[in-house]
């Protein structure tokens, strides 16, 4: 299923209400959900989470910890094992009572086996939710009309690079695709390597130029339905954004295949390396020294006659259907998505996401992240990011595919057949 397509409007209604409360992450059981006894009867709480980064795993630990609730235990794992082990969590008798996750077609996937918890009062005129953006409600709330998600932050994809380093190098942001091209060109020329990425062990970021590439040149309707299947990865207009995709791999740091996400940024500390299209959450990546010396700009036009679109994924929590303390699980979910709540973290964590709460003081917000909700306004489309705008396990398909482009990017045609054989089993199962 993929997230239903939502317009520039209705989502940035809200874009005052998007936002941060990320998750933390180390060992977790499988489904303590709440201690003893079944029902609404259980003292304990069990929330899951997959973020690791300091800042958002100190400032959530913060957060829970003022929740005048029932008893919260705090687990996480690292986001890959998180994924993999989700759907165990969410099948256990005694699962986590509250998991954190993802927005749209994954969480919605789950909802249609029944996995979660119906929290439509969340929703409802007097809820934490009620004054969340309608594109926000359309995101949370599963095929048969029941709002299974709380949304609590969004946050956008961009080229970031650092200030001081673009001024040394006597080079400006590119506004043209053309510009893009000779801006990578003349870095390498004197031994920048022009590009990083991290796609070692998070093989997913390799989808990002994937993205970003079919939103330019196929724009966003046609990149929603290829996701969903109503197109194949052999078509012409997939080769048109592999063949742009190969352009760049030359420009591409050679260690990205050894490095995840987060060791992506140590060239671009060191002014090795110039760019990196990632979503915000790469601030926090970066020492402390260097981040307000980030910029950003998005992925230049391809083709003019194309609307604009930008990513922008939303994260937030889910209960379980099983849990053992559903009542109890409604109300974390409710403070987790509380004005309060949300600008505690936002503050503690140093965090470049933006908050779902229209409540949320964002005066203080950092000249970063006003560009970053400027970007947003000034888009014609929203998507999200390859497998929250499909599955998990087209996703799969994707690594696969891109980690094995990447190495020989010269057989695009081969790649689209194996890819296309790949998906054509997703959608068929």
């Amino acid at each position: 299923m993929t997230t239903p397509p939502f317009s520039r409007r209705s989502f940035l209604l809200g874009a005052a209400s998007l936002t941060t409360v990320p998750l933390l992450a180390s060992c977790v059981g499988s489904g303590a959900g709440g201690g003893a006894g079944g029902g609404g009867g259980a003292t304990t709480l069990t929330l899951q989470s997959w973020i690791q980064d300091a800042g958002p795993k100190a400032a959530l630990e913060s957060v829970v910890a003022a929740f005048d609730g029932q008893p919260v235990t705090l687990n996480s794992v690292a986001t890959e094992q998180f994924r993999a082990q989700l759907s165990t969590y969410l099948s256990s008798a005694t699962p986590p009572d509250v998991l954190g996750w993802y927005a749209g077609s994954v969480a919605n996937s789950y909802a249609e086996e029944g996995l979660l918890l119906d929290v439509s009062e969340l929703w409802a005129p007097g809820g934490s939710c009620a004054g969340f953006s309608d594109a926000l409600r359309t995101l949370s709330t599963s095929a048969d009309g029941k709002a299974i998600f709380v949304p609590t932050n969004y946050y956008w994809w961009s080229i970031f690079y650092k200030k001081s380093a673009f001024q040394q190098w006597g080079v400006q942001p590119p506004t043209t695709w053309d510009e893009f091209i000779a801006l990578c060109d003349g870095l390498k020329a004197r031994g920048v390597h022009p590009l990083t990425n991290g796609i070692g062990s998070t093989a997913w970021m390799s989808a990002g130029w994937f993205d970003y590439l079919n939103l330019r040149i196929n724009g966003a309707a046609y990149h929603r339905e290829l996701l969903a299947g109503k197109h194949s990865f052999e078509d012409p207009q997939v080769t048109a954004v592999l063949e742009q995709y190969a352009r760049l791999v030359p420009y591409f740091h050679p260690n990205q295949t050894s490095w995840d996400a987060q060791q992506a940024v140590t060239p671009m500390v060191n002014n090795e390396a110039a760019m990196y299209l990632v979503g915000a959450f790469c601030t926090e990546y970066f020492p402390e020294d260097q981040r307000d010396d980030l910029d950003f700009f998005s992925v230049p036009t391809i083709d003019p006659s194309v609307p604009s679109a930008e990513e922008a994924p939303t994260d937030g929590f889910f209960a379980a259907a099983n849990s053992q303390n559903p009542e109890g699980a409604k109300a974390l979910l409710s403070y987790l998505a509380s004005a309060p709540a949300q600008q505690s973290f936002i503050e503690k964590s140093g965090s470049s996401n933006l908050p779902t709460s229209p409540d949320v003081d964002a005066a203080q917000f950092s000249p970063l992240v006003k560009k970053g909700i400027q970007l947003l306004n000034e888009t014609d489309e929203i998507t999200q990011f390859f497998n929250r705008d499909s599955s998990d396990a087209l996703q799969t398909t994707a690594d696969a595919a891109l980690t094995q482009f990447i190495a020989n990017p010269s057989d695009v045609r081969g790649i689209q057949r194996q890819w296309q054989q790949a998906a054509q089993q997703v959608f068929s199962s």
